[in-house]
């Protein structure tokens, strides 16, 4: 038995020390140019609400949808915009024939009026200033009455106020409309265009349209719900950029570059690996949260570091543990260089 106890304890101490060394090389604590860390994998969502509102009459995806920048995802109730933006072209054309008629100026014809109105204004004129002088003759002799005479000047009086009002009607008509009147058309006409504009803003606001690339993560409202700016339809998860959230320990912080070139597993697909590089590091340092498996004290502060990630067959999913591998060597030597894995310029 003690044999067999001696045996026994051989083969653990050195299970557990092969154990102890496979983990060692494994986690990367064997080499000072190696530094694994843990995360999860992150991405952006947004929340895509009505810049109008009005009845959800249609949406056109459904959870999991893929989509892409400026795809049709909803559509509100659109009668009322398209009868307001109906008013106001209607306005819109009033107005600016107003403002033709001003810069045409008077018709030929209203102009010939004009003129001939003078003419015979200046005849009755003669003829009214003709009798009144007769009548004025004739009242020395008196051969006719002093009411007569005072008819006639009255009459003459108001034949010359008749044709001092056509002439000015014509000098008018031959002059043209103010600049201030041209210049006030001209301003109503551009108010009605700017209320066109917004007319034709708001009929487009009652299509709901991808910001970007992403996927349908839910669907909030359903047709018949009311939709306002404040009532998100839909929440979209946007594809790209995608980033492993983990964190940085203090004594680490020296070697770690935003650009560095990174190799991100996890346990989803045993053996593959995905290309990625250091995109951001918080200046700002906080208490490792609870939820992220490291192997140092859960009281250390810890920077955040977003490592971005190439997932060209979409397999990385929001939420999905992650270990992210640095080779520290690399950054040292500066071969890192201003190209994502993934093909391109790094963003900023």
């Amino acid at each position: 038995m003690k044999k067999v106890m001696a045996r026994l304890l051989v083969v653990v101490v050195v299970g557990a020390l092969g154990g102890g060394w496979w983990w060692f090389h494994r986690t990367g604590a064997g080499n000072p140019d190696q530094l694994l860390l843990y995360g999860n994998v992150d991405i952006r969502q947004v929340r895509l609400a009505f810049q109008e509102s009005g009845r959800l009459l249609k949406l056109h995806v459904q959870e999991g949808d893929r989509v892409r920048a400026g795809t049709l995802l909803a559509e509100i109730d659109a009668d009322r915009y398209q009868a307001a933006l109906d008013r106001a072209r209607a306005e819109l054309e009033a107005r600016q024939q107003t403002l033709n008629e001003l810069l045409a100026g008077a018709r030929p014809q209203e102009i010939a009026r004009a003129r001939a109105e003078v003419k015979g204004l200046e005849a009755q004129v003669r003829d009214r200033e003709v009798t009144l002088k007769r009548l004025q003759s004739l009242i020395g002799r008196k051969a006719v009455a002093q009411q007569q005479v005072d008819d006639a000047v009255t009459a003459h009086q108001i034949a010359v106020q008749q044709l001092e009002a056509a002439r000015q009607t014509l000098a008018l008509l031959l002059a043209g409309p103010r600049r201030e009147e041209i210049a006030a058309a001209r301003a109503q006409v551009a108010a009605s265009r700017a209320q066109v504009a917004l007319a034709e803003k708001q009929l487009r606001d009652t299509r709901l349209l991808a910001p970007a690339d992403g996927i349908v993560r839910d669907r909030i409202l359903e047709p018949g719900d009311m939709a306002s700016p404040a009532t998100p339809v839909l929440t979209l998860a946007l594809v790209d950029p995608l980033w492993v959230r983990t964190y940085v320990p203090e004594t680490m912080l020296g070697r770690v570059k935003p650009g560095m070139k990174a190799a991100i597993t996890t346990d989803s697909f045993p053996g593959k690996v995905y290309p990625g590089w250091v995109g951001y590091l918080s200046p700002t340092a906080e208490f490792t949260p609870k939820n992220v498996e490291t192997p140092a004290l859960r009281t250390r502060l810890v920077y955040q570091l977003r490592v971005f990630v190439c997932n060209p067959e979409g397999e990385l999913r929001l939420g999905m543990p992650a270990t992210v591998r640095l080779d520290l060597s690399r950054a040292a030597r500066g071969e890192d260089g201003g190209q994502d894995p993934c093909g391109g310029a790094r963003p900023e």
